[in-house]
């Protein structure tokens, strides 16, 4: 998408909850953007450097559980809470980091599988911290939210849509800022091989701690919002299923690419919800969907359309010189 795709698209968004749809829409639509914001963040280390980290959902139950704590227990606005669980997020994406990435391959993977599986247990198990089994209740909105969506004519189910929107914008705009600075050309170095980026002079390590932190601080800047929006927390999405369902967003959408992790999120989210009522049987669906999709669409959504895009040219002048001879 060009500079001028995602501003019109952006504005077209917030125009949504002033044609006033349902509340099942809107919640649709949060929920997207929501995990399209967790997309991000997995696709910062698997699409620009190649590493699959597999406690991603970890780090967005730090984000969530961090918001959710502070603003239930300790009293403290969500305003402060947010930004608080989005870096306690960052920091422990760091220190798995410093030993994480001494392992490489099928190795990282499994570890910082095993991390998350942690993460997960610790959460289960500090009943008096994280409610435990019983989970978190009562989580409060953002002070503030209802009376400023009420002052431009919505509930508040409309402001929690748009800032699910500002987001998902700002999520966007980081990501893009970070891929196209000397940053992201390093960290697409090293997806094309260690060792070479290595012998151009690029700091390796550095560069996917640097990653891995701002993975994981998308991922607990998602978190966050979770956390508020749906006012219940349990220890079950912070497990490696709602990891391997955002992977299968972003495979879908396309690695690597700016669009996908939205394209892939938008269509699987709402296939699921339109699928909702066939419970276990939709993964006949979704099956052969897959199978078209790695057929004819092995990168992605967005990577069909950029090949799309690129043979447009050639296919215009084979018909012009056809039409000439």
């Amino acid at each position: 998408m060009s500079r001028f795709v995602w501003p019109a698209l952006f504005v077209l968004a917030a125009a949504v909850p002033f044609l006033h749809p349902s509340g099942y829409l809107l919640d649709v639509g949060v929920n997207i953007m929501l995990w399209a914001v967790l997309a991000y963040g997995l696709n910062v280390m698997l699409g620009y450097t190649g590493l699959l980290p597999l406690a991603h959902a970890g780090f967005f139950g730090i984000g969530a559980y961090t918001t959710g704590i502070l603003t239930l227990k300790a009293g403290w606005s969500f305003w402060l809470a947010w930004p608080a669980g989005t870096l306690l997020a960052a920091l422990a994406g760091l220190l798995l980091g410093l030993v994480a990435f001494r392992t490489r391959g099928d190795a990282f993977s499994i570890f910082t599988l095993g991390v998350g599986v942690i993460i997960t247990l610790v959460i289960n198990k500090w009943d008096d911290l994280t409610g435990g089994n019983d989970g978190l209740n009562g989580i409060p909105a953002p002070a503030g939210l209802e009376e400023a969506s009420r002052a431009i004519g919505l509930k508040l189910s409309g402001g929690f849509y748009l800032l699910a929107l500002l987001t998902l914008a700002l999520t966007v705009l980081i990501v893009a800022r970070a891929r196209a600075s000397s940053f992201g050309l390093s960290l697409l170095a090293i997806r094309g091989g260690e060792d070479l980026a290595r012998s151009a002079g690029v700091n390796v390590y550095t560069h996917k701690l640097r990653a891995m932190m701002l993975s994981t601080a998308l991922a607990g800047l998602a978190g966050g919002l979770y956390a508020t929006y749906v006012g219940f927390l349990g220890s079950a999405v912070t497990g490696p299923t709602t990891t391997f369902t955002v992977l299968l967003y972003l495979l879908v959408g396309g690695l690597g690419t700016l669009a996908g992790p939205l394209l892939g999120t938008a269509l699987i989210y709402s296939l699921t919800q339109t699928l909702k009522g066939l419970q276990d049987y939709q993964y006949i669906v979704f099956g052969p969907l897959l199978v078209l999709l790695v057929m004819y669409a092995p990168h992605g959504l967005a990577g069909l359309w950029t090949r799309l895009r690129a043979n447009r040219p050639a296919r215009a002048a084979k018909t012009k010189e056809v039409s000439g001879a």
